[in-house]
């Protein structure tokens, strides 16, 4: 039970929707299957109310009634390869690239092959409603503005897939700490230091810190591409996070101010005889709303 309702393991909901883990997460990343908190955990190690996440009994009943279930759904997230999309929009692999490289539609997951190369997955129907929408891009030359950004070495593929996954993730919580937590995650760690001064603060965000993606990384050259792909790395990126951080820590200092009060966050950056450094911080009054986005 949860908040009164009947509630499922993922792992039970993935068995009872009859999806592979790696469908099932990426349903509930796309709101295909909705889930609800199962509490938060403030622990070292924890993760809060996203860290954890259970599935209602009412909402794998509503999915079983659809018709066509399951391949109905699992046409819903059905991931393709760079290959695949290519097929499904009736141009070559390479053309499929540079679209993907200039920002025209961006990748749902991705995984890292044993060579450290990033392999993104893109959701089918957004490959084929592009390719029904932008008819004139599936043939002839690449337009001049789209050639100049590829010349000069743009890839927005990691850059969508963090904004997509952020807004996911910010979608889940009402809790500004968690909030906040969301985008410190794709900041660089000096960029979240500048931003977050108070260690207490900082502590507290590592702790809430959510799960961006579940990639099997077996080889120093796989995790080094995994934290390229989850780290913000160009500077008007970089700048965009910092300020929606900035803005997150601002309303969350104003409307939790007692959360960096628990005894985890306080033992966890402060040393004895010294004053915990909350106690010296100004007060705030700034609303935040802003989400990443492209422009």
């Amino acid at each position: 039970m949860c908040d009164g309702r009947q509630t499922l393991t993922t792992g039970r909901a993935a068995r009872e929707l009859e999806l592979r883990t790696g469908e099932f997460e990426l349903a509930t990343q796309l709101g295909e299957v909705r889930t609800v908190p199962a509490g938060r955990d403030d622990r070292p190690g924890g993760a809060g109310s996203l860290g954890r996440r259970r599935v209602p009994a009412a909402e794998i009943a509503r999915l079983q009634a659809e018709p066509g279930f399951p391949e109905a759904l699992r046409g819903r997230i059905r991931a393709v390869s760079t290959t695949e999309a290519a097929a499904l929009m009736g141009v070559g692999p390479g053309r499929v690239l540079r679209l993907t490289r200039a920002g025209c539609f961006g990748p749902v997951r991705f995984y890292v092959n044993r060579y450290g190369a990033v392999v993104w997955l893109y959701l089918a129907s957004e490959v084929t409603g592009f390719a029904a929408r932008e008819p004139a891009l599936m043939r002839g030359n690449t337009p001049a503005a789209m050639r100049v950004m590829l010349d000069s070495g743009q890839d927005w593929r990691a850059r969508q897939w963090r904004s997509r996954r952020v807004a996911q993730l910010m979608g889940q919580t009402d809790d500004p700490w968690e909030s906040a937590a969301v985008i410190a995650a794709v900041l660089p760690p000096e960029e979240l230091a500048s931003v977050a001064e108070d260690p207490l603060e900082r502590s507290l965000l590592r702790r809430l810190r959510p799960t961006l993606a579940s990639v099997i990384t077996v080889t120093p050259a796989a995790r080094e591409s995994f934290e390229r792909v989850v780290t913000a790395e160009e500077f008007d990126e970089v700048l965009w996070y910092r300020v929606n951080l900035s803005r997150g820590l601002e309303r969350a200092r104003r409307e939790d101010p007692g959360r960096l009060r628990t005894p985890a966050a306080t033992a966890s950056t402060t040393r004895p005889g010294q004053p915990p450094s909350f106690l010296n911080s100004p007060s705030w009054t700034t609303e935040t709303s802003i989400l990443p986005s492209r422009s």
